[in-house]
């Protein structure tokens, strides 16, 4: 769950919105480049974190979730032994990318998006 305090209670700025939702869509850098999924928006969290509370709050809630999908795909490779693997490694990929789309939209409209089955190590 998100943490009120940690929410702005105005709407954010169009700038803070923007960099927000970058932070969620520069997990698509994956597509490019290994690990780009969670490098892309740990860089840009990092980048613009101390410049919007609104933008640092949707940064680390997009790092955290590529951090789960990341350790859900190692999982799914190496279950790819036993078969089941190649489904939810399709599996995992599909919701990985509706929910970070979701996400991006909706931190474009200035609303706190919280990913469900995320594990947060960044607090």
């Amino acid at each position: 769950m998100i943490d009120e305090a940690q929410v702005p209670q105005t709407q954010p700025s169009r700038e803070a919105r923007q960099w927000a939702m970058f932070c969620h869509y520069a997990a698509f850098f994956g597509l490019v480049f290994p690990f780009g999924n969670l490098l892309g928006p740990l860089i840009v969290w990092q980048i613009r974190r101390e410049s919007d509370p609104y933008i640092d709050q949707q940064g680390k809630e997009a790092v955290n979730f590529q951090i789960t999908v990341t350790l859900a795909m190692l999982i799914s490779c190496v279950l790819m032994l036993v078969i089941i693997g190649f489904l939810l490694l399709g599996l995992v990929t599909i919701v990985a990318l509706v929910l970070t789309i979701i996400a991006g939209i909706k931190a474009n409209e200035g609303v706190p998006y919280s990913y469900p089955f995320t594990w947060r190590p960044l607090k």
